[in-house]
C-alpha cells in the first residue's frame, strides 16, 4: 500500500512538470522481466537514458566486472526518479552509473530543476543503499545538439559542483573525451542522427568509465 502511495504521488508530481512518466511503463516491464537471472553479487548497474541504453559493448568493455545494463531511451532525471524501484534499488548495486540530463536539457529543462530531481534520487537511493557508490555522468557533446553547447556546459559544471558535496558521489566527465583540443565535438564518434554514439565513441566513453571502477 505504501509503495503504491509513493508510485501514485511521484507519478503526480511529474504529471505536474508535464510529463508522463508511464509511457515508458512497458519499456520498463520488458528490461525487468527477466531479472530471475540476474546476478546481483557485486553489481555495477548502469542506467539512465539512451546513451546507456544503446551500450551494447558494455559486458565487453568490462569483461572482468558484473555489469547491468537498464537504460531506457528518451528518459529525464525525473523518469528515472519515478522507476527509481525497479531499475535500480531491487537489485542493490555496489555501485551506479547514472546519464540523465541530456534529454532534461534539449526539452528545456534548466541545470537547477535538474539537479533537484537528481537531489530526490540521491535521497531516495540512500534511503535503501546507504554504502552505494552513485557516479553520474556529465552530459555528452552531439552534432544534433550543439547548438545547446553552453547550456550542457553550464549543467555539467553545476553537476560536477553538487556532486563534489556529496557522500560516495562521483562525477564522470565523459564531455572531455569527445571533444578535440580546440573544444569542437569529434565529428566522426555518432550514428546516423548525430545524436548517439557510434562504436567509437563508446570506446572513448568506456575510457572515462573504466577510471572509477
Amino acid at each position: 500500500m505504501r509503495i503504491t502511495l509513493v508510485a501514485f504521488l511521484l507519478s503526480f508530481a511529474l504529471l505536474l512538470q508535464g510529463q508522463d512518466p508511464l509511457r515508458f511503463e512497458s519499456e520498463v516491464k520488458n528490461l525487468v522481466a527477466g531479472d530471475s537471472a540476474v546476478n546481483s553479487r557485486k553489481l555495477i548497474l548502469f542506467t539512465g537514458s539512451s546513451s546507456i541504453r544503446f551500450w551494447k559493448s558494455l559486458a565487453a568493455d568490462f569483461p572482468n566486472e558484473n555489469t547491468l545494463n537498464r537504460g531506457f531511451g528518451g528518459s529525464e532525471m525525473t523518469d528515472l526518479l519515478y522507476y527509481a524501484e525497479p531499475l535500480i534499488l531491487s537489485y542493490q548495486p555496489k555501485m551506479i552509473f547514472i546519464y540523465e540530463g541530456d534529454n532534461d536539457l534539449n526539452s528545456g529543462k534548466s541545470a537547477v530543476e535538474i539537479l533537484e530531481t537528481a537531489e530526490k534520487l540521491l535521497a531516495l537511493i540512500r534511503t535503501r543503499l546507504p554504502k552505494t557508490t552513485v557516479i553520474f555522468i556529465s552530459a555528452k557533446p552531439s552534432l544534433a545538439r550543439w547548438p545547446l553547447k553552453d547550456k550542457y556546459l553550464n549543467f555539467n559544471e553545476q553537476l560536477r559542483q553538487w556532486t563534489e558535496k556529496q557522500k560516495r558521489v562521483k562525477f564522470a566527465d565523459v564531455w572531455s573525451a569527445l571533444v578535440d583540443s580546440e573544444g569542437n565535438v569529434l565529428p566522426d564518434i555518432f550514428i546516423e542522427d548525430g545524436l548517439h554514439l557510434n562504436e567509437k565513441g563508446y570506446v572513448l566513453w568506456a575510457d572515462v568509465i573504466r577510471k572509477f571502477i
